[in-house]
């Protein structure tokens, strides 16, 4: 077995998974409703934990051959949920391989729990763990649509597309209570501002009647990310994130409403859903679909340790040859942050899933390149501080 992924020994203080210990090294145990399987350490904490053994968690055995006595199951972990106030609200983007400039994000951590979160290393920054932390400490931007009105409203602003829920879903389920994002549809719908949404949930059902007339001007546009349409590994890999059946119903009820809408096959992992990328094509068109993109595995940071923990929970049979296939489509090494590459890999195996994308999407007549959407249309409000403001503007 590669360095990379040796089997972590859990012990009866680990706080991370809550497991109790046995002898010897043994498969990390997942939590239902989680994606994550430990509470592994940010990169920037100080004080480094190692678990160790010390035999207490052991069970007694009367014979050598006696099995162990059977796991308790993980207890259950609370979301929780921290209301902050955002300094600033847009985040500019200059990396050449990324299809947008600005970018909006309601929400730090998320709830999804998707394992494969290329944003789960920005919760190190809170010096919380890129692990259980990211999907259960969470932090909602209260202030979400005010900021954005100010940024809106500033004589500087240009007028560009700006995508939403990038780095954590906008439509996360928090978002039902919070209605954080609600609102800053709501703000754009009122300026007539352009959108790109994309989501793992039915929850952008709720907004189609903000979202449908915008795209009759040429103002909205959506797309849904689909793994797998194996309901079994996504209960794993995306545990509260809607099922893949419900997602493609969310694709054809938006598409009837008007709203262009295109499917991400977002991560290909090799041996898990990678069989799955013909058929999810294939799904995803007849519900409606009508752009597509694929985006294979990336394992920036601390995601990679915190993927070989689930592989080992959940694909022991196969996390050694799903590990090989990633190093061989990325010279290597488990990732590879140049832009050019860090998408869609190198090699040879990264070149076949290129050609059977692009082949099962040509059959299907998916189109590539987003929609245009019109930025001409925008009406910024009526000062800084929105259309009260007393000192008025001067156009």
């Amino acid at each position: 077995m590669p360095a990379t992924m040796k089997r972590p020994t859990n012990s009866p203080k680990d706080t991370a998974t809550g497991a109790d210990t046995q002898a010897g090294p043994r498969p990390p145990v997942a939590r239902k409703g989680r994606g994550a399987v430990s509470n592994l350490q940010g990169r920037f904490e100080r004080d480094q934990r190692e678990a160790f053994d010390d035999g207490w968690g052991a069970p007694a055995l009367d014979e050598p051959s006696a099995a162990p006595a059977p796991e308790a199951p993980l207890p259950p972990l609370r979301t929780q949920v921290r209301i902050e106030r955002a300094r600033s609200i847009l985040t500019r983007n200059a990396s050449p391989d990324i299809p947008f400039d600005v970018s909006l994000n309601p929400y730090r951590g998320c709830e999804h729990g998707c394992i494969y979160c290329f944003a789960r290393p920005t919760h190190a920054y809170l010096d919380l763990s890129p692990g259980l932390d990211f999907e259960t400490r969470l932090f909602a931007k209260a202030n979400a649509a005010e900021k954005l009105r100010e940024a809106l409203a500033r004589p500087s602003y240009r007028c560009e597309t700006i995508a939403l829920g990038v780095n954590t879903d906008a439509y996360q389920p928090i978002e039902r209570e919070q209605r954080i994002t609600r609102g800053i549809l709501e703000m754009l719908s009122e300026h007539d501002h352009p959108v790109a949404l994309i989501t793992k949930s039915s929850l952008i059902e709720r907004d189609i009647d903000l979202l449908a007339p915008m795209a009759a001007k040429r103002l909205a546009v959506a797309a849904v990310t689909i793994t797998t349409l194996d309901s079994d590994i996504a209960r794993t890999l995306e545990p509260r994130a809607a099922t893949p059946s419900r997602r493609l119903r969310t694709i054809r009820t938006l598409t009837d409403a008007g709203i262009p809408v295109g499917v991400s096959i977002a991560p290909v992992i090799p041996f898990v859903t990678e069989p799955d990328l013909e058929r999810v094509l294939e799904a995803a068109r007849e519900a409606g679909a009508v752009y597509a993109n694929y985006i294979v595995l990336r394992l920036p940071w601390e995601v990679r340790p915190l993927f070989e923990e689930w592989l080992l929970a959940h694909f022991p049979d196969r996390a050694e040859r799903v590990m090989n296939r990633v190093r061989d489509m990325r010279e290597g090494k488990a990732y590879d942050a140049s832009f050019a590459t860090r998408m869609r890999g190198t090699g040879v195996w990264a070149d076949l899933l290129r050609q059977r994308f692009y082949k099962a999407a040509d059959r299907l007549g998916f189109r590539y390149n987003r929609f245009e959407l019109d930025t001409s249309r925008f009406r910024p409000p009526a000062g800084p501080r929105g259309k009260d403001d007393p000192q008025g503007s001067l156009f």
